[in-house]
């Protein structure tokens, strides 16, 4: 799993199902796996997987480390379902490495550059730190203000691993996420919590054949405040058919 932007990075893989996989849950920053996934896969910066010191967590970094696993694995055509930054990575993945991404399925996912933003408590609150300030006691501020649940799965991140994911998730890439997802041609959809309004830009996402689906009752991590909602926007957006 070597090479020059990817240092040794591999990702965990999982295995639920026992027979050929083709479903992929990718978590967002600083949250658990989900539950009973057929297959499941900690990114680099992730809860419990390997986070070696020489890799960049850039976005395309991740996709090309997670390309490499699922080809190991000997996964193509894979349906991708990725919360949060996951969503993110997600996306490069399927631009960069077309082969091994069938259909995406988006919760909530990060498609434009942010503004570092000191006291936040997100990507855009890490990234206003420098990496040694971050390390020398800023995360102890991150910890406090995003409360013990969050924090709770976010310390399982390596410390410089949670920085620079963050700091090059709010730089985001070029051209954008939200380019790069309209110029796929598989079938797309985003999920977002109703409560936050029409999501920006969705109209130009729809007529590039995205589907655009709030789902109530929930905020950002949908899957966990409104399951069964979550459950029937998933499945409506796997039934899909091909070239939507």
């Amino acid at each position: 799993m070597g090479g020059a932007a990817g240092g040794g990075a591999r990702p965990r893989l999982r295995t639920r199902s026992g027979g050929v996989v083709a479903r992929l849950l990718l978590r967002g920053r600083g949250a658990s796996p989900a539950g009973r996934a057929p297959f499941a896969v900690r990114r680099s910066a992730g809860a419990r997987a390997e986070r070696p010191a020489d890799f960049d967590y850039t976005l395309e970094s991740h996709a090309d480390a997670l390309a490499r696993a699922l080809e190991s694995a000997g996964v193509t055509g894979a349906e991708v379902i990725a919360h949060s930054m996951g969503g993110s990575v997600a996306v490069v993945l399927a631009a960069r490495h077309p082969h091994l991404v069938s259909r995406l399925v988006l919760v909530d996912a990060n498609l434009d550059p942010l503004t570092p933003t000191p006291g936040a408590g997100g990507s855009s609150g890490i990234a206003a730190y420098g990496e040694a300030e971050f390390l020398a006691g800023g995360w102890e501020e991150v910890r406090d203000r995003v409360g013990p649940g969050w924090w709770s799965t976010m310390r399982l991140t390596g410390r410089a691993a949670l920085h620079r994911s963050a700091t090059h998730l709010v730089r985001a890439t070029v051209p954008t996420l939200r380019e790069l997802l309209v110029e796929l041609k598989i079938p797309r959809t985003y999920l977002l919590p109703e409560a936050d309004g029409p999501l920006p830009g969705a109209d130009a996402l729809t007529r590039a054949g995205v589907s655009v689906v709030p789902v109530p009752d929930c905020g950002h991590n949908i899957m966990l405040d409104n399951p069964q909602g979550f459950v029937r926007a998933t499945a409506a957006a796997l039934a899909l058919p091909e070239g939507i």
